[in-house]
């Protein structure tokens, strides 16, 4: 996997976000996540900004570690990693305002698109689903995913 922690600085990388609205928007999100998890930002590969972390493998026998949630300040949208599957997940992304989704990313393309405190409600469900589920210790069993949901648009 070529996404791994690092000891790169996150405050650099947000800092050199060419777009000023998509690097304020990120430092807001930074700010969020710092909050709702407690923990210090890690940056994973070269441009996702991660929050704490768990081990996985797969059926088929390839594993690593991943941040239980992040972002990414991209050049098309502000791309949040999220963990789906609880309750109030869908309710919350339509209360949310314009985005988009896939299998486990939120897309915002502004920050003004969207109501603030509803996705710190968001992003604090996807946490504490996060550590409900991945939150002990050991490697935690995954399913290859090869079917993917259709994104779906807002």
């Amino acid at each position: 996997m070529k996404t791994k922690v690092n000891d790169a600085s996150v405050e650099a990388f947000i800092d050199g976000v060419a777009n000023k609205t998509r690097r304020e928007d990120a430092k807001t999100v930074l700010a969020l996540m710092t909050r709702v998890t407690r923990k210090a930002p890690k940056m994973w590969g070269p441009s996702i900004v991660g929050f704490d972390q768990y081990h996985y493998r797969y059926d088929s026998g390839r594993e690593g570690d991943m941040c239980m949630i992040g972002f990414s300040p991209r050049a098309q949208a502000l791309t949040l990693y999220l963990m789906r599957g609880f309750p109030e997940h869908d309710d919350l992304v339509k209360r949310l305002g314009k985005c988009s989704t896939s299998l486990a990313c939120l897309y915002i393309h502004k920050l003004a698109d969207v109501d603030v405190a509803v996705l710190r409600e968001l992003v604090a469900a996807s946490y504490r689903h996060a550590k409900a589920t991945y939150g002990g210790p050991g490697t935690h069993r995954m399913v290859d995913s090869r079917r993917k949901p259709a994104s779906t648009r807002r």
